[in-house]
């Protein structure tokens, strides 16, 4: 059963009315609030076919403004590497420890970075990492020598993006209590980084429906045409 805060912020909602974006992020931000900073998040349905290769979408992408969300970072690396990412800031550092600590069921953390050199080793944690989204992968940007940049991207706000079997996408777009102007520029960037994910294969609508919503709170449609234009200005 929903709760009275749902239930109030649901009836503030026009059903029949799809929203510009200015309009939908004042609604959200006046809706009941919860006791504690709820996470924003947008919601994609795509035209896209994911049982397909090319209709593959799987990124990151850097929000200006980060997510609002202490991140947690681990980094598989030895030597030079290990030393870059303890100055960059990673909270956890090593190889076979983790490795060990992982498959005894240690799960104290939020992104993983390795180096490609050791994913033979990293490789075998899959089972285990590949279903809660932690297993480094190059697509976006964690398996990489670079760890330091990795390190810091994670640290500052990147979030990263897969497309379900049911063509959605969901994305973290910042907390509640962020200034109007910083979630807008995140929402904004996030809409950018997805209409450049497009697929050549695909020749009809791409983003059938965008949707803003609040942990705690019900979903607000955008107008798509008028969202993806903000995007592309």
């Amino acid at each position: 059963m929903a709760s009275k805060r749902y239930r109030e912020s649901y009836e503030m909602i026009d059903k029949t009315k799809r929203y510009g974006l200015d309009e939908a992020i004042k609604l959200l931000q006046g809706f009941p609030r919860a006791k504690f900073d709820e996470t924003v998040e947008i919601h994609f349905n795509l035209g896209v076919d994911p049982r397909k290769a090319d209709q593959q979408i799987r990124n990151s992408l850097v929000l200006p403004h980060g997510t609002g969300k202490k991140v947690t970072v681990l980094v598989f690396a030895e030597g030079e590497k290990a030393e870059e990412a303890t100055a960059a800031g990673a909270d956890f550092v090593g190889v076979d420890d983790y490795v060990d600590k992982i498959q005894g069921g240690w799960l104290g953390f939020d992104v993983a970075i390795t180096t490609p050199n050791l994913m033979g080793k990293i490789g075998r944690l899959g089972r285990v990492l590949g279903p809660r989204g932690l297993m480094p992968n190059p697509k976006v940007g964690t398996v990489t020598m670079d760890v330091g940049k990795a390190v810091t991207e994670a640290k500052g706000g990147k979030v990263a993006y897969r497309v379900d079997k049911f063509a959605n996408l969901h994305i973290m777009a910042g907390k509640l209590s962020f200034e109007e102007a910083n979630l807008r520029e995140n929402i904004v960037t996030i809409i950018g980084a997805i209409l450049r994910e497009r697929p050549a294969a695909v020749k009809g609508l791409f983003i059938k429906s965008i949707a803003l919503t609040a942990t705690m709170s019900p979903g607000i449609k955008l107008d798509v045409p008028s969202a993806t234009l903000e995007a592309k200005k």
